[in-house]
């Protein structure tokens, strides 16, 4: 005899099943965000100089770009429940060996762990929610779990800032662990165990080629920048970085089942959404990196201080998103793209005004300006990539798509520590606090003019593309 599950028992099932996803989500947007304001803390403890540390956010988000593309053949393999636990495990394992590390080398590998699992947690959660929730449900709980997306670059900065000031830069992984071991145990005990009825074959060829050539050419950017390769090497790692990429795309051309298809790149939305997002992501997802640099090298301010800066930018991400939507609606993708992607840029380059005496709600209104128009690019790049998608290209063209946010957060990174050495080679560095004030003021100015270059392909949108009402879609972090 069998006994039927009861509508209560289900209900709560169910919501256990959100909060559970939720406080993945809360730790994977959390650790993307809280780690940039230590930076300059972890460099003096490791005896590195601050300007050179951008491989410890490098590392992570590459990793993560690399593991997208394999994560729903993953789960369909070994089943939610495993993966999800597993995913929880090895970023727990991860955030313990990042407070372990003794070295900058250490630090990097770590990570590298820490974001094999914090790339799983996003992708899977999402998954186990869409087949425990009918259809009509599944909008509202998606929109629950989040909402910790949000939160997590709210107090990420902040929190990173207190506890490298009043305690110690370990401290911003040690949290993690806590919140890891009581999500393996929820996960084991609530997550259901739910497996795909048929495994599709797994184009290993093209992602190998995909993911050397993220490799290569994220080597490449980094070559120029912290790991001082020479010009040659560099070289050498882009064109075999590119030629990777050449390969995948006459690979996927003679492939029954690619890992994308090509076929993603006759919609005409998405290929100038992909593109336009990814040129402009290096410049604003470079600026989390950039800003509490600015405010701890540049300016001398404690890192308590710069990370309280970042609340005003985070607060008007949120405010921003219910006005995204109805602007697009009245000014159309192409106008909208193309006007706020130059302010974007100009907001970033606005940064290179900065000064030790300049008033406190100027600055204030600056980082809320950048943050408003940010969030409403974020908003407006994302719907017009997705929304011409149909059923049959929606998942892997949104996997691809959230590959290009985590890589282009990875090449902003690179690019922007190649410029700032750059400069400081020239203008003096870390020596002075005049020196490295004049070292970010060239930076900024360089980042902007990136995302401003971005407005000539969204300028490519067709002026009447005002079709269809865009669904707002969050924005975990400031990627």
């Amino acid at each position: 005899m069998t006994s039927a599950v009861s509508p209560k028992s289900e209900e709560r099932s169910q919501s256990l099943l959100l909060w559970l996803v939720a406080i993945g989500f809360f730790m994977e947007t959390l650790d993307s965000t809280i780690v940039n304001t230590a930076l300059p803390g972890m460099a003096k403890s490791l005896g590195e100089s601050p300007l050179y540390m951008q491989s410890v956010v490098i590392a992570y988000s590459l990793t993560i770009a690399l593991l997208i593309p394999a994560s729903g053949w993953i789960t369909d393999r070994f089943g939610i429940k495993k993966v999800y636990l597993s995913a929880i495990l090895v970023f727990t394992v991860g955030s313990l060996c990042c407070a372990l590390s003794q070295t900058l080398n250490q630090l990097v590998i770590s990570r590298v762990l820490q974001g094999a699992g914090g790339a799983m947690l996003l992708p899977v959660g999402r998954l186990a929610v869409l087949r425990a929730f009918p259809s009509d449900r599944f909008l509202q709980a998606i929109s629950f779990v989040t909402i910790p997306g949000l939160i997590g670059p709210l107090i990420g900065p902040t929190v990173g800032g207190w506890l490298v000031e009043f305690a110690s830069w370990h401290w911003i992984f040690l949290i993690n662990i806590p919140v890891g071991l009581v999500g393996c145990w929820a996960t084991y005990r609530l997550m259901p165990d739910v497996r795909a009825s048929h495994v599709s074959r797994f184009d290993l060829s093209g992602y190998l080629f995909l993911a050397f050539s993220m490799v290569a050419i994220s080597f490449a950017m980094e070559g120029m920048a912290e790991l001082g390769l020479p010009r040659s090497a560099v070289m050498i790692l882009l064109v075999f970085g590119l030629a990777s990429l050449a390969a995948y795309w006459f690979h996927a051309a003679r492939t029954p089942e690619p890992l994308f298809s090509l076929n993603l790149f006759k919609i005409g939305t998405y290929n100038i959404g992909l593109l336009g997002n990814l040129f402009a992501r290096i410049g604003s997802s470079s600026m989390p990196f950039l800003l509490p640099l600015l405010l701890q090298v540049g300016l001398g301010y404690s890192p308590s201080y710069a990370g309280m800066m970042m609340i005003p930018m985070a607060v008007a991400g949120i405010m921003a998103k219910r006005f995204a939507t109805p602007l697009i609606l009245k000014t159309g993708y192409r106008n909208m793209l193309v006007g706020n992607t130059l302010l974007v840029g100009l907001a970033m380059a606005s940064f290179a005004l900065v000064s030790e005496g300049e008033p406190m709600w100027l600055r204030i209104a600056q980082l809320f300006f950048f943050g408003w128009v940010n969030s409403m690019q974020f908003t407006a790049m994302n719907t017009l990539t997705l929304k011409d998608l149909g059923a049959g290209y929606a998942s892997s063209g949104n996997s691809l798509y959230s590959m290009m946010q985590m890589l282009a957060m990875s090449l902003a990174v690179a690019a922007a520590g190649a410029i700032l050495n750059a400069f400081s080679d020239q203008f003096g560095g870390a020596a002075s606090t005049g020196g490295a004030l004049q070292t970010f003021r060239a930076t900024f100015i360089c980042m902007g003019l990136v995302t401003c270059s971005s407005a000539a392909i969204f300028w490519q949108i067709p002026a009447q593309d005002r079709r269809k009402e865009p669904l707002p879609q969050s924005e975990p972090t400031m990627h």
